[in-house]
């Protein structure tokens, strides 16, 4: 009898195209993705089969009132003691730069906004995607509301889990908030 001792990650909301190495998944179709399907829906993935969970930047395409249900449904398919890592737009990091007028922060060519409050907005609704926006404190309430205990608040590349290599899927270090729940 064999048994399968791979650690299992999921890529979830991974965009254009998956990760090798990952069970990606993703509302549409694309090159390397695994996993097709809306979120809310349910995932195709057993209960407590998968390790850790990793998710650059597709939380804030949820609405408001669904955020809750799609934490639930990746605490779901987590294992026991597995980790979530969660980056999404750090909203404080953006009203700091539209606050010191730090134009370099919002990366909107000047075409399409020209002004610091119009670079400010698109940043905020980036260019009509964002549904939910998220400060620490906001998305600490919302992982305890999905049942997640354990939360802690990291740095980019830097991780509380035993998989060093959750971090491989970081990016937009200077614009994000990194944070991880243990199931």
């Amino acid at each position: 009898m064999s048994t399968d001792t791979a650690v299992k990650r999921l890529n979830w909301g991974c965009g254009g195209e998956g990760v090798a190495g990952w069970i990606n998944a993703d509302l549409k179709e694309g090159p390397g993705i695994d996993v097709t399907g809306d979120i809310r829906d349910g995932l195709p993935l057993e209960s407590d089969s998968i390790d850790y969970v990793v998710s650059i930047h597709a939380l804030p395409e949820i609405h408001y009132t669904e955020l809750v249900d799609v934490m639930r449904e990746l605490r779901r398919v987590l294992k026991a003691g597995g980790t979530l890592r969660i980056s999404v737009p750090n909203i404080d990091r953006a009203i700091d730069a539209y606050r010191r007028g730090d134009r370099e922060f919002f990366a909107i060519p000047d075409e399409d906004a020209l002004s610091m409050g119009a670079k400010f907005v698109t940043h905020l609704v980036w260019y009509g995607y964002t549904r939910s926006l998220f400060t620490k404190d906001s998305m600490e309430e919302l992982l305890r509301k999905a049942g997640f205990d354990t939360i802690h608040h990291c740095r980019f590349q830097w991780t509380e889990s035993e998989h060093d290599e959750i971090v491989a899927l970081d990016d937009r270090e200077g614009e994000s908030l990194f944070v991880e729940a243990v199931k």
